[in-house]
């Protein structure tokens, strides 16, 4: 636990001074995350997952693009699906094995119980957690994979807070409803409390 603790201190500590080294630094002129994409063993297999179980929609594909695929989207993002050449190393090489610590996207869910009905009703194999913060906040989580073994996970992560490190503390999150809340008030203090001891 103790090398834990240290390791996000250190992280922390190397965000602030990166921060101050680049005050002056122009961010970069990014606004939101497009797409997802993902190799797939068959288009249609894939298709059919991230529609009916996900809810994306199947969208126009640019024509340009030489090579079989797919494009869908929903919530704000887009998941872009490209044919794998046969036995392709970069696929997983166990499409069952769950892990949570390993690569995954994940997803806002509003309903809970709701999503893992429905996984019960399309037989999707999956993996349920539930995380129990300090303040007694609880979140859940469902971990599953795709037809080629990449994880998606369905969660309620709004339920916690973003509690900024000193690398995020300028940085202004838009006002938006699939923001987790923000504990500014108490980092800015924080912040106040170090200039004033660094002045003494």
């Amino acid at each position: 636990m103790q090398k834990q603790e240290g390791r996000e201190e250190d992280l922390r500590d190397e965000a602030t001074n990166s921060e101050r080294e680049g005050r002056k630094e122009k961010p970069p002129p990014l606004v939101a995350l497009n797409h997802v994409s993902r190799l797939c063993r068959n288009v249609k297999d894939s298709i059919d997952f991230y529609t009916k179980v996900l809810g994306f929609v199947l969208i126009d594909r640019p024509q340009a693009l030489d090579f079989d695929g797919a494009w869908l989207f929903n919530y704000g993002v887009g998941i872009h699906l490209v044919q794998s050449k046969v036995e392709d190393q970069r696929l997983p090489s166990d499409p069952q094995h769950l892990d949570p610590q390993d690569n995954h996207i994940s997803f806002q869910c509003e309903d809970m119980e709701a999503m893992e009905k429905k996984l019960k009703e399309r037989n999707v194999r999956y993996m349920k957690k539930t995380l129990k913060a300090e303040d007694g906040t609880v979140m859940d989580q469902i971990f599953m994979n795709d037809p080629d073994g990449f994880m998606v996970e369905i969660c309620n992560c709004e339920n916690l807070k973003l509690v900024p490190a000193d690398s995020l503390s300028k940085i202004k999150l838009p006002m938006d409803r699939h923001n987790p809340p923000v504990e500014i008030e108490t980092h800015q203090n924080d912040h106040e409390r170090e200039r004033e001891s660094e002045s003494e």
